[in-house]
């Protein structure tokens, strides 16, 4: 294997600049192929062994770094190996992904390790207290796991040591003095180089637009979207580049998770992370209208309201897949660029986004790209973005310098202004930028708010956004008007027909695209949609015969829990397994309503009750639900006898058994066994009226 390089200038200037804090990319990529380990993590480790240039020393400390994953780093496969290593040997040290929570049922905190498979590992208080980021999300760490020989403890493993995989101390001082011994361009092509990029191999243009991915994690509070196709390594930056940010893949976003949750007291992610990223854009699912108003406010100036006001740092990026043409939909008057966006995105939510980077032209994941020279640890270069988030702002000193056309408006010149700041933190930590170098990131940052007003403009009815023509005037005076590439002299997006793109003509719409009919149905259509369906249903009276299908909780009660915020169950059989698995699946149906809050259950007991399993598969149901900010209270009442379901928008539901109207299966391998649509069911009465509010 060979290990020596000749090395570049910028090679030399880097490891004289920042001795012992570099380290050689391509060594990196070799590891990197075998395992799913962070980059930010392995390099913690190459840092560690690696750090020098001779082939020797980069040998001896390559097979350092490979024992130290096999001695400590545990696949997911390999769970029940560890834990039974730690239960021979008494301890052993872990690489892994520690989360930490709070189990409401025992009154403590459980560490939870992601490969080690355990759940419920006790951990002293001093850690969580000390790392909020346990608490939200979870870190890397070098961690000490224990065996717990106790057998009057209910665990078996214990933390006896944590330390996070990041850096313990950062200078910024130092880093700015460092950045002194390199040209503009010079430190462009270390910050790719560090990333894991070879510069000579991009063009200026798309060098820019790496730069710009990683301004959510320099710029406090920077609404961010990036559109484009597969495979250009969108998601890398957010979900391996910094230990500071998280990455959210898919499924539902709640305020609960993302904000605050009210249930617990307890602030959402963006308290505990600089960059919140949304991978899969389209297919997060945003149930509550509540959530995006609280995005709303979020993007807007970073603070919200959950009962009290709520102030963070945390930046959003929003990033997904362009499947069609951006030829085709530039040039069709019925769509545009914002096309992979979920329909509850409005056009409020884009009108905050300060940029969007053309992820079209984001040259495909190959490893014709890759670095083989020395680069930042990465680690560090995340920490100098970190304090630079947190510490630098530079906004004054752009507002100072740049002067805008009369056509940028307020949320223009503010997103406009960030994205620069952005860059300047980047490029010139510790100094100003040349006139040449600012203009530079001027226009470039024009050209990314224009990109979002183009859009909005082409999706409006009417003039709100029509001017898109944004300009700035150079050093000597002169007024420059910014274009996006893809849509100069392109008059369908330039000069929009004005009308929705749910009607009107299509005959210059493109064909081969397959589009949703729907795309721009706003939250104000579907609540207006909500209140006609709570006036549309209708009291019910039916009965349900013996060995029917096709009935559900939610075939029951979706139509009538709309609005609900409370729920009251009242059923003495919710004691037996089958029975508690009823009452999850209930639950199930009833959180898919948006404006839930609280659910209670009025239950029942005999002798052959068991309690503790009673109690054990309820609280459980209970931990979950709070995580989605709703509260499940339970209230015991031996003599309890009646069968109801009471909402508070008014409707009571009666079902004569209960929620245990299913026929157990013949089999649990026989259709019906888990698709409750198929199940057969028990005789009973379904009565639904409506009660005053």
């Amino acid at each position: 294997m060979q290990f020596e390089i000749e090395m570049d200038e910028l090679d030399k200037k880097l490891n004289t600049a920042f001795d012992g804090k570099v380290v050689r990319k391509d060594l990196l990529h070799r590891i990197k192929k075998g395992t799913n380990v962070p980059t930010f993590v392995l390099e913690f480790l190459l840092a560690r062994y690696c750090a020098s240039n001779e082939p020797a020393e980069i040998q001896a400390g390559m097979e350092a770094v490979l024992a130290t994953l096999d001695e400590n780093y545990v696949r997911p496969d390999e769970a029940n190996a560890a834990q039974s290593r730690v239960a021979t040997k008494g301890k052993h040290k872990f690489i892994d992904k520690v989360h930490v929570r709070y189990v409401e049922k025992d009154k403590r905190h459980w560490a939870a390790l992601e490969n080690f498979g355990s759940q419920k590992v006790a951990i002293a208080e001093k850690f969580y207290r000390d790392i909020d980021r346990l608490l939200e999300g979870g870190i890397w760490a070098e961690v000490v796991i224990a065996h717990n020989d106790i057998d009057e403890d209910k665990y078996a493993f214990y933390v006896e040591d944590l330390r996070p995989i990041q850096l313990k101390r950062f200078n910024f001082e130092s880093y700015c003095e460092g950045r002194k011994d390199f040209t503009r361009d010079d430190w462009l092509d270390v910050i790719l180089r560090s990333v894991g990029l070879e510069p000579m191999k991009l063009t200026p243009r798309v060098k820019l637009h790496f730069i710009a991915r990683l301004a959510p994690l320099v710029e406090a509070n920077f609404n961010f979207v990036e559109l484009g196709p597969r495979g250009t390594g969108k998601s890398y930056f957010f979900s391996e580049f910094s230990p500071y940010s998280t990455l959210i893949s898919g499924g539902q976003a709640t305020k609960a998770t993302l904000f605050y949750n009210n249930a617990r007291g307890k602030i959402g992610l963006v308290g505990f992370w600089d960059t919140v990223a949304f991978d899969e854009v389209g297919g997060i699912k945003v149930k509550d209208p509540d959530t995006i108003q609280i995005m709303k406010d979020y993007m807007a100036n970073g603070r919200f309201s959950r009962g009290a006001e709520i102030i963070a740092n945390a930046s959003m990026a929003f990033i997904g897949n362009i499947d069609q043409s951006i030829e085709q939909i530039v040039r069709s008057s019925e769509h545009d660029l914002f096309l992979p966006l979920p329909p509850q995105f409005d056009l409020a939510v884009m009108d905050r986004f300060a940029c969007y980077l053309p992820g079209w032209e984001m040259p495909k994941n190959s490893s014709a790209y890759l670095t083989g020279r020395f680069g930042l640890i990465t680690d560090y270069l995340a920490e100098a973005f970190h304090y630079q988030l947190k510490h630098n702002n530079r906004y004054e000193e752009v507002s100072s310098r740049l002067k805008l056309g009369n056509a940028v408006e307020g949320r223009d010149e503010k997103g406009i202004k960030k994205t620069v700041c952005a860059f300047l933190k980047i490029l010139h930590p510790g100094a100003p930028a040349s006139d040449k170098e600012f203009h530079e990131y001027a226009e470039y940052a024009i050209e990314c708010r224009r990109r979002v007003k183009e859009q909005m403009n082409k999706r409006k009815p009417d003039d709100e956004f029509a001017l898109i023509d944004l300009s700035y005037f150079d050093a000597s005076g002169e007024e420059k008007v910014v274009h996006c590439p893809e849509t100069r002299g392109i008059s369908a997006t330039l000069e929009p027909s004005r009308r929705r793109l749910s009607g009107g003509d299509d005959s210059s719409s493109f064909a081969s695209v397959s589009l949703p009919k729907e795309l721009t149905r706003s939250v104000h259509e579907e609540s207006v949609a909500v209140e006609n369906s709570i006036s549309e249903i209708e009291e019910q009276h039916y009965t349900i015969s013996y060995g029917d299908t096709g009935h559900t909780y939610e075939s029951i009660l979706g139509p009538y829990l709309t609005k609900a915020t409370e729920i009251v169950i009242e059923d003495p059989y919710i004691r037996a397994p089958h029975q508690i698995a009823n009452f999850v699946r209930f639950c199930e149906t009833a959180v898919k309503c948006p404006t839930l809050r609280n659910i209670q259950l009025i239950t029942s007991y005999d002798e052959k009750t068991d309690l503790a399993l009673l109690n054990e598969k309820i609280d459980e149901l209970k931990q979950s639900l709070l995580e989605i900010d709703v509260v499940l209270t339970v209230t015991l009442n031996e003599v309890l006898h009646d069968r109801e379901i009471r909402l508070d928008n008014g409707w009571t539901v009666k079902i004569g058994r209960g929620l245990d109207f299913y026929q157990k299966p013949d089999s649990w391998f026989t259709i019906g066994a888990n698709d409750y649509s198929l199940r057969r069911c028990l005789e009973t009465k379904v009565d639904i009226f409506r009660t005053s509010r």
